[in-house]
């Protein structure tokens, strides 16, 4: 991994009590883990899919074929997912809010964002903090930003009725931990975005949780909320991991909305830069986000829906009022306690690894291997 992380240093630190599902790459090819009271187990001849072990919940992890200790694990670790698709939340928190509207104010040009940013956090900072979206005050505080002539579509989302969801990338196009994650080369202004990721079965049940960078690109989104797509969806601009946390009496939902998520940058030329995300600041509920993700479409393989950040730097880099960018060769570290840590070397999206291998490539690879067939007798045992 990079920055020298060893897969043991990315774990959280009461890994041995936890149960974990992840994928490792074999020597026959991509295959889901189980992992329980420290040991691994390679599932893949009982469910060939992470999304179809999730459907199987609960299953015995002796189930599968073991593969040691976790500790020992000497096989690639990949992206955690599979076939689930890559959902995300935005402007969850009242503070990012503040600085969608700071980009779309400034057009995406960050010398002109520091004077924006005084002026609305004097203006919306405190009242927006405390408001519950699509409640009576939200409503009024709607009505006397419009009149002020503050208003923003970013606004809506966060105070609104309706949550921002929107498709981060395509089915299998995540990196996991230790992967190059990306950035478009040309942009000029972006950041990480630390997150929890929820992993929900088909069913609406958010089943466990693993960390994610919703990498962002602040010029093209800023200038206009219709490049949404090319800011957020690009060659590896989506990293998850390292292990997806089963949900069980030791970690649940409410260490979710507890969460302190930590963030370091360390540039390669000594820049550093630290900042954390508290998920008790969120606006919506984690559950309420599923559920609006869920409300009018259906996921028969379930899907990861990352939370939102509160985190937006504006430490200045380089230029001063130039805030902060991303450079080749930055180490991204994503942490909490209980989901361990997320490391990412940033390249950009033309010089990552190429996405190559999609769907296609996983089922044939999976007939060959005799798997589809096995879980079809299982399925019809």
């Amino acid at each position: 991994m990079p920055g020298d992380a060893s897969l043991l240093e990315a774990l959280p630190a009461d890994w041995r009590a936890g149960r974990f599902v992840g994928r490792v790459m074999t020597a026959a090819g991509p295959s889901p883990i189980l992992i329980a009271d420290g040991l691994v187990y390679d599932m893949s001849q009982v469910a060939p899919t992470v999304a179809e072990l999730v459907e199987a919940f609960p299953v015995a992890a002796q189930a599968g074929q073991s593969l040691g200790p976790l500790d020992t694990l000497d096989l690639p670790l990949l992206t955690p997912v599979d076939l689930q698709c890559v959902k995300a939340c935005g402007v969850t928190f009242a503070l990012s809010a503040i600085e969608r509207v700071i980009e779309e104010r400034a057009r995406g040009d960050a010398a002109a964002a520091t004077d924006i940013r005084g002026r609305l956090e004097e203006r919306v900072g405190g009242s927006i903090r405390a408001v519950v979206p699509g409640s009576p005050e939200a409503a009024a505080l709607k009505a006397a930003l419009i009149e002020d002539g503050l208003w923003s579509q970013y606004l809506e989302v966060a105070i609104g009725p309706d949550a921002e969801v929107f498709t981060k990338a395509p089915v299998l196009a995540t990196v996991g931990a230790g992967a190059q994650i990306g950035i478009r080369s040309d942009s000029t202004w972006n950041n990480p975005e630390p997150e929890i990721v929820l992993l929900v079965n088909s069913a609406g049940e958010a089943v466990g949780a693993t960390l994610g960078n919703d990498v962002n690109l602040r010029d093209f989104e800023g200038r206009s909320a219709l490049l949404l797509g090319k800011a957020k969806d690009n060659n590896a601009s989506c990293s998850l991991g390292p292990l997806v946390r089963l949900f069980d009496g030791a970690f649940t939902i409410d260490d979710v909305r507890a969460a302190e998520v930590g963030l370091t940058i360390v540039g390669p030329e000594g820049y550093r830069l630290e900042g954390t995300s508290s998920m008790n600041q969120i606006s919506r509920d984690p559950l309420e986000l599923v559920r609006q993700t869920m409300s009018e479409h259906q996921y028969p393989d379930g899907f990861a829906l990352f939370l939102g950040t509160l985190f937006a730097p504006v430490q200045d880099r380089d230029d001063p009022g130039r805030g902060f960018t991303h450079k080749v060769g930055d180490v991204v570290t994503i942490s909490t306690p209980k989901l361990g840590r997320l490391v990412n070397e940033v390249v950009t999206s033309k010089d990552a690894t190429p996405w190559t291998y999609g769907l296609t490539a996983l089922m044939r690879n999976l007939a060959q291997r005799g798997l589809l067939d096995s879980a079809k007798q299982k399925a019809t045992a």
